[in-house]
């Protein structure tokens, strides 16, 4: 038993500073969360029952948007749970799961987002190959592994963590994330495997950033020489590259913050920071492919029309 954890509930001390506006905002977050699922939601079903939008680009939009709710799913109902509750507590099985879906949401985005990079080379810089490039098979695959590299990744971190010893219970944040898991770990415990899985998990996602820059160089570079082609980029590439900047922003920033922040901040700016890759990105994206591509917004028009009549 000497590497098995004796703490069995852990408690998240970020909601210490939220008892005099809880009920506001549990309405807030309640009515927010709602949007984000009817957001997605309604996306997703427009690109399934279309056939007219089955497509690559479109498929993978899907997978983004089912992304999001994976993601938002795994901490609104567990933060909304938490502000009516008079203490935030969690079990060690559920903390580790929590970790497990912040992560690998994290990371399946950006997979996603590297993968939709690739779909806009192929179809700007080798149109004439695009069928044969990115057919059915082709897409099946990039799709899969867009979710699979990650669930890997972080199924084996998580089953590593859990068999560390905790001598702490507290958790500074208002979710559980796998780092301040380990801070809670006895000074005699081994994490030299999970440092290497950690090691290797920025390498594979560092060389997602360097593949996605080496697609918008040849992108701009392409897009340049031909009005078509920057018309095509226009409407399809500014989208993903608004949703890739404000992702890899955020996600750079918490990652500086956790790090390096001041603890001195209020709790409240504390929270926003570390919740905001659930917070922007999950209704953002939706909103920004809904209104920026036409195929997508004139279907939405469509129904709002027919639903007029």
């Amino acid at each position: 038993m000497d590497n098995v954890s004796f703490v069995r509930v852990l408690t998240l001390s970020g909601f210490n500073e939220t008892s005099n506006y809880r009920m506001t905002l549990f309405s807030f977050t309640l009515l927010y969360y709602c949007l984000i699922l009817f957001c997605n939601i309604c996306l997703i079903t427009i690109i399934i029952l279309d056939e007219n939008l089955h497509e690559p680009m479109y498929v993978l939009l899907c997978s983004l948007f089912i992304n999001g709710l994976y993601g938002t799913t795994g901490f609104y109902p567990k933060f909304l749970l938490d502000l009516l509750s008079s203490s935030a507590e969690i079990s060690y099985e559920g903390c580790l799961l929590q970790a497990f879906i912040m992560y690998s949401f994290a990371c399946c985005d950006l997979s996603i987002l590297a993968v939709m990079a690739y779909d806009r080379y192929l179809a700007i810089c080798r149109p004439l190959h695009y069928r044969s490039l990115m057919s059915k098979r082709r897409l099946a695959q990039l799709v899969c592994f867009s979710w699979l590299t990650p669930f890997c990744i972080f199924s084996i971190s998580i089953i590593l963590t859990s068999t560390v010893k905790l001598c702490g219970s507290r958790i500074q944040k208002i979710f559980c994330v796998n780092w301040l898991i380990y801070k809670l770990a006895c000074s005699d415990s081994n994490t030299v495997w999970n440092n290497i899985v950690s090691y290797v998990t920025i390498i594979v996602y560092v060389l997602h950033g360097v593949f996605i820059v080496w697609t918008y160089m040849h992108l701009v570079k392409k897009s340049v020489r031909s009005k078509d082609d920057r018309v095509k980029f226009m409407q399809t590439c500014v989208p993903h590259l608004i949703s890739l900047s404000t992702f890899l922003v955020i996600i750079v920033f918490d990652l500086m913050y956790s790090r390096f922040g001041s603890t001195d901040l209020p709790q409240g700016l504390q929270n926003f920071i570390a919740t905001e890759f659930l917070i922007i990105p999950p209704l953002m994206n939706p909103l920004i492919y809904g209104f920026k591509l036409t195929k997508i917004r004139n279907r939405i028009l469509y129904i709002i029309h027919s639903g007029r009549k």
